[in-house]
Protein backbone atom coordinates (compact mmCIF):
# COMPACT_ATOMS: atom_id res chain seq x y z
CA UNK A 1 0.00 0.00 0.00
CA UNK A 2 1.50 3.27 -0.86
CA UNK A 3 3.01 5.81 1.70
CA UNK A 4 0.09 7.64 1.96
CA UNK A 5 -2.28 5.26 3.76
CA UNK A 6 -2.05 4.89 7.50
CA UNK A 7 -2.09 1.32 8.71
CA UNK A 8 -4.71 0.24 10.94
CA UNK A 9 -4.03 -3.30 11.51
CA UNK A 10 -4.72 -6.49 10.25
CA UNK A 11 -7.83 -8.82 10.09
CA UNK A 12 -7.76 -11.91 8.97
CA UNK A 13 -4.18 -11.58 7.94
CA UNK A 14 -5.33 -8.99 5.80
CA UNK A 15 -3.57 -5.36 6.33
CA UNK A 16 -6.14 -2.80 6.52
CA UNK A 17 -5.16 0.81 6.00
CA UNK A 18 -7.05 4.25 6.05
CA UNK A 19 -6.48 7.03 3.10
CA UNK A 20 -5.96 10.76 4.80
CA UNK A 21 -8.66 11.56 2.59
CA UNK A 22 -11.01 9.27 4.65
CA UNK A 23 -10.93 12.01 7.65
CA UNK A 24 -12.36 14.73 5.32
CA UNK A 25 -15.34 12.79 5.41
CA UNK A 26 -14.98 12.19 8.79
CA UNK A 27 -15.12 15.97 9.15
CA UNK A 28 -18.11 16.76 6.17
CA UNK A 29 -19.93 14.16 8.61
CA UNK A 30 -19.30 15.43 11.85
CA UNK A 31 -20.12 19.40 10.27
CA UNK A 32 -23.21 17.66 9.11
CA UNK A 33 -23.96 16.88 12.85
CA UNK A 34 -23.17 20.03 13.84
CA UNK A 35 -25.80 22.12 11.79
CA UNK A 36 -28.50 19.40 12.59
CA UNK A 37 -28.03 19.36 16.43
CA UNK A 38 -25.90 22.18 17.23
CA UNK A 39 -24.36 20.03 20.26
CA UNK A 40 -20.85 17.84 20.27
CA UNK A 41 -23.20 15.03 21.24
CA UNK A 42 -24.59 15.11 17.73
CA UNK A 43 -21.25 15.75 16.44
CA UNK A 44 -19.72 12.71 18.55
CA UNK A 45 -22.25 10.54 17.74
CA UNK A 46 -22.48 10.99 13.44
CA UNK A 47 -18.44 10.19 13.82
CA UNK A 48 -19.35 6.83 15.71
CA UNK A 49 -22.04 6.37 13.05
CA UNK A 50 -19.67 6.79 10.03
CA UNK A 51 -16.92 4.71 11.81
CA UNK A 52 -19.75 1.80 12.48
CA UNK A 53 -20.48 2.04 8.70
CA UNK A 54 -16.85 1.72 7.50
CA UNK A 55 -16.39 -1.34 9.89
CA UNK A 56 -19.73 -2.53 7.57
CA UNK A 57 -17.21 -1.72 4.77
CA UNK A 58 -14.38 -3.35 5.75
CA UNK A 59 -16.27 -6.54 6.44
CA UNK A 60 -18.03 -6.39 3.30
CA UNK A 61 -13.97 -6.43 1.69
CA UNK A 62 -13.18 -9.44 4.10
CA UNK A 63 -16.12 -11.41 2.22
CA UNK A 64 -14.53 -10.66 -1.00
CA UNK A 65 -10.72 -11.33 0.20
CA UNK A 66 -12.18 -14.32 2.34
CA UNK A 67 -13.94 -16.12 -0.55
CA UNK A 68 -10.73 -15.28 -2.95
CA UNK A 69 -8.57 -16.88 -0.83
CA UNK A 70 -10.74 -20.28 -0.77
CA UNK A 71 -9.68 -19.84 -4.43
CA UNK A 72 -6.24 -19.74 -3.11
CA UNK A 73 -6.12 -15.86 -4.44
CA UNK A 74 -4.52 -13.38 -1.40
CA UNK A 75 -5.65 -10.22 -0.61
CA UNK A 76 -2.81 -7.59 -0.37
CA UNK A 77 -4.47 -5.40 1.85
CA UNK A 78 -7.78 -3.27 2.10
CA UNK A 79 -8.18 0.55 1.88
CA UNK A 80 -10.61 2.65 3.43
CA UNK A 81 -11.83 5.99 0.84
CA UNK A 82 -14.12 8.25 1.12
CA UNK A 83 -15.93 6.01 -1.66
CA UNK A 84 -15.97 3.03 0.41
CA UNK A 85 -13.21 0.38 0.82
CA UNK A 86 -10.98 -1.64 -1.93
CA UNK A 87 -9.83 -4.69 -1.45
CA UNK A 88 -6.82 -5.35 -4.01
CA UNK A 89 -6.68 -9.11 -4.69
CA UNK A 90 -3.79 -10.30 -6.45
CA UNK A 91 -5.71 -11.17 -9.16
CA UNK A 92 -9.29 -12.13 -10.15
CA UNK A 93 -10.07 -15.79 -10.59
CA UNK A 94 -10.24 -17.29 -14.03
CA UNK A 95 -12.73 -19.39 -13.99
CA UNK A 96 -16.25 -16.88 -14.31
CA UNK A 97 -18.25 -19.16 -11.59
CA UNK A 98 -15.76 -18.41 -9.06
CA UNK A 99 -15.61 -14.48 -9.91
CA UNK A 100 -18.89 -14.78 -9.76
CA UNK A 101 -18.64 -16.10 -6.08
CA UNK A 102 -15.55 -13.44 -5.36
CA UNK A 103 -18.00 -10.77 -6.36
CA UNK A 104 -21.33 -11.74 -4.75
CA UNK A 105 -19.46 -12.32 -1.33
CA UNK A 106 -18.97 -8.85 -0.32
CA UNK A 107 -22.49 -8.11 -1.33
CA UNK A 108 -24.07 -10.75 0.79
CA UNK A 109 -22.09 -9.38 4.27
CA UNK A 110 -24.16 -6.50 4.02
CA UNK A 111 -27.45 -8.58 3.31
CA UNK A 112 -26.21 -10.78 6.83
CA UNK A 113 -25.98 -7.20 8.43
CA UNK A 114 -28.86 -5.69 7.69
CA UNK A 115 -30.73 -8.65 7.96
CA UNK A 116 -29.28 -9.32 11.68
CA UNK A 117 -30.26 -5.50 12.51
CA UNK A 118 -33.64 -6.54 11.44
CA UNK A 119 -34.38 -8.92 13.23
CA UNK A 120 -33.24 -7.07 16.25
CA UNK A 121 -35.21 -4.35 16.01
CA UNK A 122 -38.31 -6.39 14.72
CA UNK A 123 -37.65 -9.00 17.84
CA UNK A 124 -37.12 -5.26 20.28
CA UNK A 125 -39.92 -3.22 18.65
CA UNK A 126 -37.11 -0.69 17.86
CA UNK A 127 -38.77 0.37 14.46
CA UNK A 128 -39.33 4.24 14.32
CA UNK A 129 -41.44 4.89 10.28
CA UNK A 130 -39.15 5.21 8.13
CA UNK A 131 -39.84 8.83 6.48
CA UNK A 132 -38.15 10.04 9.96
CA UNK A 133 -34.88 8.24 9.47
CA UNK A 134 -32.26 9.50 7.04
CA UNK A 135 -28.29 9.22 7.37
CA UNK A 136 -28.05 12.08 9.71
CA UNK A 137 -30.90 11.38 12.22
CA UNK A 138 -33.04 8.36 13.75
CA UNK A 139 -32.54 5.94 15.80
CA UNK A 140 -28.72 4.75 15.38
CA UNK A 141 -29.36 0.68 14.54
CA UNK A 142 -31.93 1.52 12.11
CA UNK A 143 -29.94 3.61 10.18
CA UNK A 144 -27.02 1.14 10.12
CA UNK A 145 -28.92 -1.36 8.47
CA UNK A 146 -30.86 1.11 6.18
CA UNK A 147 -27.40 2.06 4.96
CA UNK A 148 -26.27 -1.53 4.69
CA UNK A 149 -29.18 -2.56 2.57
CA UNK A 150 -28.34 0.63 0.42
CA UNK A 151 -25.10 -0.63 -0.21
CA UNK A 152 -26.32 -3.98 -1.24
CA UNK A 153 -28.04 -2.15 -4.19
CA UNK A 154 -25.35 0.17 -4.55
CA UNK A 155 -22.50 -2.48 -5.51
CA UNK A 156 -24.71 -4.82 -7.29
CA UNK A 157 -25.38 -2.06 -9.96
CA UNK A 158 -24.05 -3.86 -13.52
CA UNK A 159 -21.37 -1.45 -13.71
CA UNK A 160 -17.96 -1.52 -12.99
CA UNK A 161 -15.86 -1.10 -10.99
CA UNK A 162 -18.44 -2.48 -8.72
CA UNK A 163 -19.29 -6.06 -7.77
CA UNK A 164 -22.41 -5.52 -10.04
CA UNK A 165 -20.16 -4.96 -12.59
CA UNK A 166 -18.07 -8.15 -11.61
CA UNK A 167 -21.17 -10.15 -11.57
CA UNK A 168 -22.48 -9.16 -15.03
CA UNK A 169 -19.20 -10.12 -16.22
CA UNK A 170 -19.06 -13.56 -14.61
CA UNK A 171 -22.30 -14.39 -16.16
CA UNK A 172 -21.34 -13.44 -19.12
CA UNK A 173 -18.17 -15.38 -19.49
CA UNK A 174 -19.68 -18.22 -19.11
CA UNK A 175 -21.20 -17.88 -22.88
CA UNK A 176 -18.63 -16.10 -24.38
CA UNK A 177 -15.04 -15.37 -24.60
CA UNK A 178 -13.64 -13.25 -21.72
CA UNK A 179 -12.28 -10.19 -23.20
CA UNK A 180 -15.70 -9.98 -24.77
CA UNK A 181 -17.64 -10.20 -21.62
CA UNK A 182 -15.41 -7.24 -20.25
CA UNK A 183 -15.82 -5.59 -23.12
CA UNK A 184 -20.05 -6.18 -23.44
CA UNK A 185 -19.88 -5.16 -19.01
CA UNK A 186 -18.24 -2.40 -19.78
CA UNK A 187 -19.66 -0.99 -22.35
CA UNK A 188 -23.32 -1.23 -20.27
CA UNK A 189 -21.51 0.26 -17.42
CA UNK A 190 -20.52 3.19 -19.25
CA UNK A 191 -24.15 3.53 -20.19
CA UNK A 192 -24.92 3.81 -16.77
CA UNK A 193 -22.45 6.29 -15.65
CA UNK A 194 -23.88 8.13 -18.69
CA UNK A 195 -27.42 8.42 -17.61
CA UNK A 196 -26.07 8.92 -13.99
CA UNK A 197 -24.16 12.21 -15.15
CA UNK A 198 -27.41 13.26 -17.38
CA UNK A 199 -29.52 12.75 -13.78
CA UNK A 200 -26.92 14.77 -11.71
CA UNK A 201 -26.48 17.41 -14.23
CA UNK A 202 -30.61 17.44 -14.85
CA UNK A 203 -31.12 17.35 -11.09
CA UNK A 204 -28.28 19.46 -10.17
CA UNK A 205 -26.97 16.59 -7.99
CA UNK A 206 -22.92 16.67 -7.39
CA UNK A 207 -22.96 13.22 -5.68
CA UNK A 208 -24.39 11.75 -9.30
CA UNK A 209 -21.75 13.40 -11.25
CA UNK A 210 -19.21 12.07 -8.96
CA UNK A 211 -20.96 8.72 -8.98
CA UNK A 212 -20.74 8.78 -12.98
CA UNK A 213 -17.29 9.46 -13.24
CA UNK A 214 -16.17 6.95 -10.83
CA UNK A 215 -17.98 3.98 -13.16
CA UNK A 216 -16.79 5.61 -16.40
CA UNK A 217 -13.22 5.60 -15.59
CA UNK A 218 -13.79 2.21 -13.49
CA UNK A 219 -15.16 0.62 -16.52
CA UNK A 220 -12.63 1.81 -18.98
CA UNK A 221 -9.92 0.81 -16.91
CA UNK A 222 -11.58 -2.42 -15.98
CA UNK A 223 -11.98 -2.96 -19.98
CA UNK A 224 -7.91 -1.79 -20.85
CA UNK A 225 -6.25 -4.13 -18.45
CA UNK A 226 -8.15 -7.26 -19.98
CA UNK A 227 -7.50 -6.12 -23.11
CA UNK A 228 -3.56 -5.57 -22.78
CA UNK A 229 -3.72 -9.27 -21.06
CA UNK A 230 -5.12 -10.83 -24.14
CA UNK A 231 -2.96 -9.10 -26.53
CA UNK A 232 0.00 -10.79 -24.15
CA UNK A 233 -1.38 -14.18 -24.25
CA UNK A 234 0.68 -17.03 -25.24
CA UNK A 235 3.78 -13.87 -26.22
CA UNK A 236 6.77 -15.03 -24.03
CA UNK A 237 8.65 -12.54 -22.53
CA UNK A 238 11.95 -12.48 -24.49
CA UNK A 239 9.83 -11.08 -28.09
CA UNK A 240 9.00 -7.91 -25.87
CA UNK A 241 11.83 -7.36 -23.35
CA UNK A 242 14.21 -4.36 -23.64
CA UNK A 243 17.88 -5.88 -24.92
CA UNK A 244 19.38 -2.30 -24.92
CA UNK A 245 20.17 -0.79 -21.43
CA UNK A 246 22.96 0.86 -19.18
CA UNK A 247 23.42 -0.15 -15.59
CA UNK A 248 24.40 1.31 -12.91
CA UNK A 249 26.89 -0.67 -9.78
CA UNK A 250 25.71 0.07 -5.92
CA UNK A 251 28.84 2.68 -5.32
CA UNK A 252 28.24 5.28 -8.12
CA UNK A 253 26.98 8.30 -7.20
CA UNK A 254 23.91 9.64 -8.36
CA UNK A 255 25.30 11.77 -10.78
CA UNK A 256 26.37 9.02 -13.13
CA UNK A 257 22.49 8.23 -13.12
CA UNK A 258 22.16 11.44 -14.23
CA UNK A 259 24.16 11.74 -17.02
CA UNK A 260 22.46 8.25 -18.52
CA UNK A 261 19.08 9.65 -18.18
CA UNK A 262 19.58 12.77 -20.44
CA UNK A 263 21.99 11.07 -22.66
CA UNK A 264 19.04 8.71 -23.40
CA UNK A 265 15.49 7.59 -23.08
CA UNK A 266 16.05 4.83 -20.30
CA UNK A 267 14.60 6.31 -17.18
CA UNK A 268 14.93 3.43 -14.60
CA UNK A 269 18.47 1.61 -14.26
CA UNK A 270 18.91 -1.97 -13.40
CA UNK A 271 21.76 -2.05 -10.64
CA UNK A 272 24.16 -4.64 -10.71
CA UNK A 273 27.40 -5.88 -8.14
CA UNK A 274 29.47 -9.40 -8.80
CA UNK A 275 27.25 -9.59 -12.05
CA UNK A 276 24.18 -10.09 -10.32
CA UNK A 277 21.02 -7.38 -9.90
CA UNK A 278 20.82 -6.25 -6.43
CA UNK A 279 18.38 -3.78 -6.51
CA UNK A 280 16.70 -1.03 -9.09
CA UNK A 281 16.56 2.83 -9.34
CA UNK A 282 13.56 4.34 -10.68
CA UNK A 283 13.14 7.75 -11.77
CA UNK A 284 11.09 8.63 -9.17
CA UNK A 285 13.53 7.67 -6.78
CA UNK A 286 16.36 9.26 -8.37
CA UNK A 287 13.96 12.57 -8.10
CA UNK A 288 13.53 12.49 -4.52
CA UNK A 289 16.85 11.90 -3.70
CA UNK A 290 18.37 14.33 -5.89
CA UNK A 291 16.50 17.25 -4.29
CA UNK A 292 17.03 15.46 -0.40
CA UNK A 293 20.31 14.48 -0.75
CA UNK A 294 22.22 16.04 -3.74
CA UNK A 295 23.39 14.00 -6.82
CA UNK A 296 26.83 12.84 -5.18
CA UNK A 297 25.36 10.09 -2.61
CA UNK A 298 25.56 6.97 -3.65
CA UNK A 299 23.22 4.45 -5.87
CA UNK A 300 23.31 1.87 -3.35
CA UNK A 301 21.62 4.18 -0.56
CA UNK A 302 18.86 5.42 -2.61
CA UNK A 303 17.59 2.21 -4.87
CA UNK A 304 15.16 -0.30 -4.46
CA UNK A 305 15.86 -4.13 -3.54
CA UNK A 306 12.58 -5.28 -4.44
CA UNK A 307 13.01 -6.21 -8.30
CA UNK A 308 10.72 -8.91 -9.79
CA UNK A 309 13.32 -11.37 -11.29
CA UNK A 310 11.22 -12.98 -14.44
CA UNK A 311 12.45 -15.79 -16.84
CA UNK A 312 12.94 -14.88 -20.80
CA UNK A 313 10.43 -18.07 -21.25
CA UNK A 314 7.65 -16.79 -19.13
CA UNK A 315 4.61 -15.40 -20.55
CA UNK A 316 4.04 -11.85 -21.38
CA UNK A 317 0.71 -12.10 -19.37
CA UNK A 318 2.18 -13.14 -16.50
CA UNK A 319 4.75 -10.76 -15.73
CA UNK A 320 2.41 -7.94 -16.67
CA UNK A 321 0.32 -9.50 -13.57
CA UNK A 322 3.30 -9.55 -11.59
CA UNK A 323 4.66 -5.54 -12.12
CA UNK A 324 0.71 -4.68 -11.82
CA UNK A 325 0.40 -6.45 -8.32
CA UNK A 326 4.01 -5.55 -6.83
CA UNK A 327 3.80 -1.82 -8.37
CA UNK A 328 6.88 -2.29 -9.80
CA UNK A 329 8.35 0.37 -12.59
CA UNK A 330 10.66 -2.68 -13.72
CA UNK A 331 10.85 -6.31 -14.13
CA UNK A 332 14.67 -7.78 -14.62
CA UNK A 333 14.58 -10.58 -17.33
CA UNK A 334 17.02 -12.73 -15.90
CA UNK A 335 19.18 -15.97 -18.10
CA UNK A 336 21.82 -17.78 -16.28
CA UNK A 337 22.10 -15.38 -13.43
CA UNK A 338 22.67 -12.61 -15.86
CA UNK A 339 20.38 -9.85 -16.86
CA UNK A 340 19.36 -9.99 -20.87
CA UNK A 341 16.37 -7.55 -20.75
CA UNK A 342 14.52 -5.38 -18.76
CA UNK A 343 9.98 -5.36 -19.06
CA UNK A 344 8.29 -2.15 -17.77
CA UNK A 345 5.10 -1.23 -17.72
CA UNK A 346 5.59 1.30 -20.61
CA UNK A 347 7.44 -1.14 -22.48
CA UNK A 348 4.30 -3.93 -22.19
CA UNK A 349 1.97 -0.95 -23.06
CA UNK A 350 4.17 0.15 -26.29
CA UNK A 351 4.31 -3.99 -27.25
CA UNK A 352 0.55 -3.71 -27.08
CA UNK A 353 0.08 -0.76 -29.33
CA UNK A 354 1.94 -2.51 -32.10
CA UNK A 355 0.16 -5.86 -31.38
CA UNK A 356 -2.69 -4.18 -31.49
CA UNK A 357 -1.63 -1.81 -35.26
CA UNK A 358 -0.45 -5.73 -36.54
CA UNK A 359 -3.76 -7.30 -35.74
CA UNK A 360 -5.65 -4.55 -37.24
CA UNK A 361 -3.65 -5.09 -40.30
CA UNK A 362 -3.96 -8.27 -40.50
CA UNK A 363 -7.76 -7.84 -40.51
CA UNK A 364 -7.88 -5.26 -43.43
CA UNK A 365 -6.12 -7.45 -45.30
CA UNK A 366 -8.43 -10.34 -44.63
CA UNK A 367 -11.31 -8.36 -45.27
CA UNK A 368 -10.46 -6.78 -48.49
CA UNK A 369 -9.85 -11.08 -50.06
CA UNK A 370 -8.13 -12.72 -52.39
CA UNK A 371 -9.17 -10.78 -55.78
CA UNK A 372 -9.36 -6.91 -53.68
CA UNK A 373 -6.10 -4.87 -54.03
CA UNK A 374 -4.56 -4.53 -50.35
Amino acid sequence: MGSMSWRLGTLAGIAVYMHPTFLLLLVFVGWQHWLLGKTVAAVVGGVVFMTALFGCVVLHELGHALTARRYGIRTKDITLLPIGGVARLERMPSDPIQELWVALAGPAVNVVIASALYAWLWTTSGFTPIEEVSVVQGPFLERLMMVNAFLVGFNLLPAFPMDGGRVVRALLATRMEYTRATQVAAALGQSMAFLFGFLGLTSGNPFLIFIALFVWVGAAQEASVVQIKSALGGIPVSRAMITEFHTLSPGEPLSRAVELLLSGTQQDFPVMSDGQIVGVLTLRDLQTALGRQGETVAVGEVMRRDVPVVDPHDMMETVFQTLQTTGARIGAVVRDGRVVGLVTPDNVGEFVMVQSSLAAHLGRREGAGPGAPH
